[in-house]
């Protein structure tokens, strides 16, 4: 569906309880996830993507992380206990076990979540299950878009409940909020998406790919564009909700950053 443009937060605000009441009411899932990007320009792309390794078999990807393991494991004392590269080739051969999503394991989503936090290119998309944390991503940055527009992304993967897959067709699934790892995924609420092609060869695929087509019985994806001079008006608001950088990284630097943008930017808002 085309993107929504709003003329300020407060209107964002009023549509995003129109359309999610609208779902409700129809008896439609309730379940979604939020995603804040500081240009409405830029796609909804994962790391992987960004180094130029969409459409990349999944295999080359899980024997080029399994070869990174024990020297991450070293440095850090960390320890997954992710399945073998040969084991993960003998489940791929059974489509229909993949097709049920066993993959990724409970092990290793975790040590792709690490990878992920820690900049090691990933194919998860990230989101969280509230769309203020979204907002924080969207507005923190001070350098204004091209556009002049950052851009909030709701997502419902089965708005009807169940879902169906086609084989050698690019299809999104979430994997859920429930995984050991660093505390900010907590803090931030966060859920992560695959895009997986499932068919003789399973590769990772573009989230955008899916989403051009228009399904309103899964993937269904609404993009709200708000005006960049909004910036200040939503960070503060956020402060007071206690959302900003400390209580969404708990770091001394994510410290420095909020006592920076109080003392600074907010008091001295116009």
């Amino acid at each position: 569906m085309p993107p929504i443009n709003v003329r300020s937060w407060e209107s964002f605000e009023k549509k995003l309880k129109e359309i999610r009441q609208a779902e409700i009411s129809a008896g439609r899932s309730e379940d979604f996830l939020f995603r804040g990007i500081h240009d409405s320009t830029l796609p909804l792309a994962t790391t992987l993507e960004r180094v130029g390794l969409v459409g990349g078999r999944i295999s080359e990807y899980y024997r080029m992380i399994s070869r990174a393991k024990a020297q991450i494991e070293t440095f850090t004392g960390l320890k997954w206990d992710i399945p073998t590269f040969p084991k993960l080739e003998e489940s791929m051969r059974n489509h229909d076990t993949w097709a049920l999503r066993v993959f990724p394991d409970q092990p290793t989503y975790s040590y792709l979540v690490y990878l992920r936090h820690h900049g090691f290119p990933s194919p998860l998309l990230d989101w969280s299950r509230s769309p203020y944390v979204a907002a924080y991503f969207a507005f923190q940055s001070k350098v204004k878009p091209r556009t002049g527009r950052v851009s909030m992304y709701m997502f419902s993967e089965r708005p009807e409940g169940s879902k169906s897959w086609e084989s050698g067709e690019a299809e999104i699934h979430s994997i859920g909020p429930y995984v050991t790892s660093h505390r900010r995924h907590y803090l931030q609420q966060s859920d992560y998406t695959m895009c997986v092609a499932f068919g003789n060869d399973f590769r990772f695929a573009k989230h955008d790919d899916v989403l051009a087509r228009g399904d309103l019985k899964q993937d269904v994806l609404w993009k709200f564009n708000i005006p960049w001079v909004e910036r200040l008006k939503v960070l503060k608001l956020l402060d007071s909700y206690g959302l900003n950088a400390f209580s969404l990284f708990g770091s001394e630097e994510s410290l420095m950053q909020t006592l920076a943008l109080r003392e600074i930017e907010l008091r001295h808002q116009t």
